[in-house]
């Protein structure tokens, strides 16, 4: 963590009392009910749940996408309180990468030009650029399809450009919410054995929202939400 001041702890994530509710009144929704909860640095850790169980919230709330009711969030030595707005632009291009259901893919830009944008953000030098690219390409076994468009590419592959392009900016934390949700089984297995090959590789930390049987089985630890709650095992 570079210039920031911020000694690195054992911990990636820490989440204390963290409330958050949408609307108000009678038909107010509580999607999380003083969740607290520690990732530590270097793990795959999984988030299991019904669907409405808050998995999505904790992830946007973790990812500074959102902001708690009450409670602390800290990411990585920083709390996201105290970051404001531009501070957790930073945090979010420079810590965190991202890794939707939906891909999230352009269109029209090939699958190396997609990996290259968050680089492109951050004005990095074209050469350095190019590497990286390629390196990540290379990492997630797509080094053959760097010229095709995300419409050439099956759903499998499109989530592993997807993956690349999340750790573009060499973040500390992956969040990934459901990976494997438009996947089938098998394809869904290899993007989480991915995912874990990844985590090590890249000695990024992840936080992973699934339903999957295959992931929970890879992850380092599994944590289960219930109406807004962790439930302890």
């Amino acid at each position: 963590m570079s210039g920031s001041g911020v000694v690195a702890t054992e911990t990636m994530v820490r989440v204390e009392n963290v409330h958050r509710s949408y609307g108000t009144g009678a038909t107010a929704v509580h999607a999380l009910r003083g969740v607290s909860l520690d990732v530590p640095r270097g793990e795959l850790v999984a988030l299991k749940g019904r669907s409405g169980s808050g998995k999505t919230t904790l992830l946007n709330l973790v990812g500074g996408l959102d902001e708690p009711d009450e409670g602390r969030i800290t990411v990585d030595g920083l709390e996201l309180s105290g970051l404001g707005e531009e501070g957790l632009l930073r945090l979010r291009r420079d810590r965190i990468g991202f890794v939707f259901q939906s891909f999230g893919l352009i269109p029209i830009l090939t699958a190396a030009e997609n990996v290259g944008v968050p680089l492109r953000l951050r004005r990095a030098h074209p050469r350095e650029r190019e590497e990286r690219v390629e390196l990540l390409l290379a990492l997630v076994g797509l080094a053959d399809h760097a010229a095709q468009r995300p419409g050439e590419l099956s759903g499998g592959q499109q989530q592993r450009v997807a993956i690349a392009r999340a750790l573009a900016n060499q973040p500390s934390l992956l969040v990934a919410d459901e990976p494997t949700g438009q996947l089938d089984a098998e394809t869904g297995l290899a993007v989480m054995e991915l995912l874990r090959a990844v985590v090590r590789s890249e000695q990024v930390t992840a936080l992973v929202a699934t339903h999957d049987a295959a992931l929970l089985d890879l992850a380092d630890r599994v944590l289960e939400l219930s109406d807004g709650e962790i439930v302890e095992h």
